[in-house]
C-alpha cells in the first residue's frame, strides 16, 4: 500500500459543530468557535499528516440563504469545497430535530460519497441515538451515519478509520509539516474576530471585519497592528467602550490566544474604523479575501 491523500469537506447548518470537529481532528484551534451563527466566514483547511496519509479537511461556513454579498461569498466557499472533495462530512445537531427540507434536497444532489455525523450526543440515551441514526439513514445517500461528540472527541477515531477508506493513492497536496492553508495573518485576524463575537451582542459581531495591517515576526516577539472595520459610528463607539475599556479587553484576550498559538510573545495594537456598507462592497470584500461576482 502506497501513500494516500484526499480532500474532505465538512458541511452543515450554522452552529452544528463543524469548527469544533475540525479542531478536534487536527488537535489545534484552527477555526474560531463561538455560540453565534455564521462564526466561520471562509473556507479553512486543516491538514492532518501521518506517515501513511495526508487528509485535507475544509471547514466551511454554515449553509444559509444569503441576504447580502458577504453571505453570498460565504456560500461560494461551501460550493467550492464540494467540487474538489473526495468525501463529504455532513454534520447535524442531535438536539435540533429534522433539518429543513431544502438541506435534505441539496444533500441528495451531492454525488461525492457522504458520511452523516450526528453531533452533540453527549447526554442522549442509546434509544434516542438509534432513532436519530435510522432517521438520517433514510434522508440521503449516506455511506455511514456516525454519532459523535466533537467537543469530547467521542468516535473521532472511528470517523478517521472510515475516512481513510475514501483516500486515493498519491502524493501529499501540502508539505508534511503544514497544518493549515491559512497564513499567520489570517489566524491573527480570526482570533481578534472571535473575541469580538464572544463579547458583543446584536448586530456588532456581524458588522465587523478584521484586517491585519502589519505582522512583524521578530526574534522574541511578534508585533501586530490590526484594523477592525464596522458599518456605523454607533458601532464604533460600542466596540471601543467607555474610556476604551471594551476594546482593551478584546486586545488582552486576543493577545493571550495568539501567544498560545504562535508560541511567542505578542504586541498587539488595534484600531477601529467605520466603512459603511462593506458587506455589499465588491472591492472591500475582495480586500478582505472574499470572492465576488466580478
Amino acid at each position: 500500500m502506497g501513500f494516500k491523500s484526499g480532500f474532505v469537506s465538512i458541511i452543515g447548518k450554522p452552529n452544528v459543530g463543524k469548527s469544533t470537529l475540525l479542531n478536534a481532528i487536527i488537535g489545534e484551534k484552527l477555526s474560531i468557535i463561538t455560540p453565534k451563527v455564521q462564526t466561520t466566514r471562509h473556507r479553512i483547511m486543516g491538514i492532518l499528516n501521518n506517515p501513511e496519509y495526508q487528509i485535507v479537511f475544509s471547514d466551511t461556513p454554515g449553509i444559509i440563504q444569503p441576504h447580502y454579498k458577504l453571505q453570498g461569498s460565504m456560500m461560494k466557499f461551501v460550493n467550492e469545497s464540494l467540487q474538489d472533495a473526495d468525501l463529504v462530512l455532513f454534520v447535524c445537531d442531535f438536539d435540533r430535530g429534522s433539518e429543513e427540507p431544502e438541506i435534505i434536497e441539496r444533500l441528495k444532489l451531492i454525488k461525492t460519497p457522504m458520511i452523516c455525523l450526528i453531533n452533540k450526543i453527549d447526554e442522549s440515551g442509546q434509544d434516542a441515538v438509534t432513532e436519530k441514526i435510522n432517521f438520517w439513514r433514510q434522508q440521503a445517500n449516506f455511506k455511514e451515519v456516525i454519532p459523535i461528540s466533537a467537543s469530547n472527541k467521542f468516535n473521532i477515531d472511528i470517523l478517521l478509520n472510515n475516512i481513510k477508506e475514501y483516500l486515493q493513492e498519491g502524493a501529499p497536496f501540502f508539505e508534511m509539516d503544514q497544518m493549515t492553508d491559512k497564513s499567520e495573518r489570517f489566524i491573527a485576524s480570526e482570533i481578534i474576530r472571535e473575541k469580538i463575537m464572544l463579547r458583543y451582542k446584536e448586530e456588532i459581531p456581524y458588522s465587523v471585519e478584521v484586517e491585519i495591517e502589519s505582522f512583524k515576526d521578530e526574534e522574541k516577539i511578534i508585533r501586530i497592528s490590526a484594523v477592525i472595520y464596522v458599518l456605523r459610528d454607533s458601532q464604533k463607539q460600542i466596540l471601543i467602550g467607555r474610556g476604551g475599556i471594551a476594546i482593551k479587553n478584546v486586545g488582552v484576550a486576543a493577545r493571550r490566544d495568539m501567544e498560545k498559538f504562535f508560541g511567542k510573545h505578542v504586541f498587539l495594537q488595534t484600531f477601529v474604523k467605520v466603512k459603511e456598507g462593506w458587506r455589499d462592497n465588491d472591492n472591500m470584500l475582495r480586500q478582505f479575501g472574499y470572492e465576488t461576482d466580478k
